[in-house]
């Protein structure tokens, strides 16, 4: 699949990754950060022009996430636990650790899998205002695309081995992150009870 996904990104480039990223975000089953491991890579090599990458995969991770945001206050979650019956658990978990952690989920969602695809959608339900949406979602999403894009970029023709490190242990880094989100969200609550 490496070699296919290299001969895409050379052949179409910056569109192709736009495309993925808001498909991908939106919830499409897309490698969002093998592709975009491989994308900083490629603008290493020069075989893909860097600010058009970086361009394409922030631009395309914006677009995607803001999709999903207005989704949720379009449709909004009645709609959404009727028509996705399937994916029910995963709107649920999304609405209460929304309510739990705040649009610091929308930040750090972004590296959890699973959890991108409906954060957006549960703020959008009416959680959160659409300025409040922009102010969490946005940074995090220029974040997760540093990350990754930095990722390839920095191993450079090493990046099949950093893009196999980093799903072996993608796991281990979402665990740390929901954990630092957590840690994070209690200290918050635990300062605004002392005020009161």
């Amino acid at each position: 699949m490496d070699r296919e996904l290299v001969a895409w990104l050379v052949r179409f480039g910056a569109p192709l990754l736009f495309f993925a990223q808001v498909f991908g975000i939106f919830g499409l089953p897309i490698p969002d950060e093998l592709l975009l491991t491989v994308a900083g890579a490629l603008a290493a090599s020069g075989r893909l022009s860097l600010s058009s990458t970086v361009a394409a995969a922030v631009s395309g991770c914006l677009t995607g996430i803001t999709l999903s945001y207005a989704v949720g206050r379009w449709v909004g979650l009645p709609l959404l636990r009727a028509r996705f019956r399937r994916h029910h658990d995963a709107i649920e978990r999304a609405q209460n650790w929304f309510q739990r952690f705040g649009g610091w989920l929308l930040t750090f969602g972004y590296f959890i899998p699973g959890v991108r695809h409906v954060t957006a959608i549960a703020a959008g339900s009416g959680c959160l205002s659409y300025r409040m949406f922009v102010a969490y979602a946005y940074p995090g999403g220029v974040l997760w695309c540093a990350v990754f894009l930095g990722l390839g970029y920095f191993a450079g023709d090493r990046w099949p081995q950093v893009a196999h490190a980093a799903r072996t242990h993608f796991a281990r880094a979402a665990l740390i992150a929901v954990a630092v989100v957590a840690a994070y969200a209690a200290l918050r609550v635990a300062a605004e009870r002392r005020r009161s």
